[in-house]
């Protein structure tokens, strides 16, 4: 896999895989997303709201055999973004992970927070060798988003019409998939 340049990236950010001590700052963070970005997600506020903080410690388990992992970018003491890593466990589709659950916080925005977490998702991906490649869904018209995935690799091969609602309303999602060069 090639090495990613550092592009507009804030000098005191810090990537990391969370661990269950970052569970109460993940949960914070998610259900803002959750709030502020309904389209963006599966999950709902109030479906999420509603979890225990167990819910959200054990999503960030730190063992080696667990399904899917949880990075977060940390500035200035403060968690103001994550992307996920969720691996598939069946024998015929585990060449392939899932970079989902992305979010930065809007003032982190346009400081290459996300590009980080990208880079970040896709090296824990390439560091397993049996992943060929990473997939992941993109909200239709979230053009940003579109453009920061393409920019690190990521093709378009696929749009699902009526994807999700948020109450009335029909998005379609974007599918696209980054192979890795090994």
């Amino acid at each position: 896999m090639e090495p990613f340049e550092e592009q507009n990236s804030p000098t005191d950010l810090e990537l990391k895989r969370l661990d269950p001590s970052h569970a109460s700052d993940y949960r914070t963070l998610m259900l803002e997303a959750f709030h502020t970005s309904p389209e963006a997600f599966t999950s709902t506020f109030e479906e999420r709201a509603s979890e225990p903080l167990s819910f959200w410690q054990d999503r960030l388990q730190m063992s080696e055999d667990v399904p899917c992992k949880i990075f977060g970018a940390i500035a200035d003491h403060a968690l103001v973004g994550v992307a996920g890593l969720q691996f598939h466990q069946r024998k015929q589709t585990a060449h392939k992970a899932k970079l989902f659950g992305m979010y930065v916080k809007p003032a982190n925005r346009g400081a290459g927070v996300g590009r980080k977490l990208v880079e970040t998702v896709l090296s824990a991906a390439y560091i397993k060798s049996r992943i060929r490649q990473v997939q992941l869904t993109v909200t239709e018209g979230n053009d940003s988003a579109v453009a920061l995935y393409q920019s690190c690799g990521f093709e378009v091969f696929g749009r699902e019409s009526d994807a999700i609602r948020v109450g009335e309303r029909s998005y379609a999602k974007i599918h696209m998939a980054r192979f890795l060069s090994r």
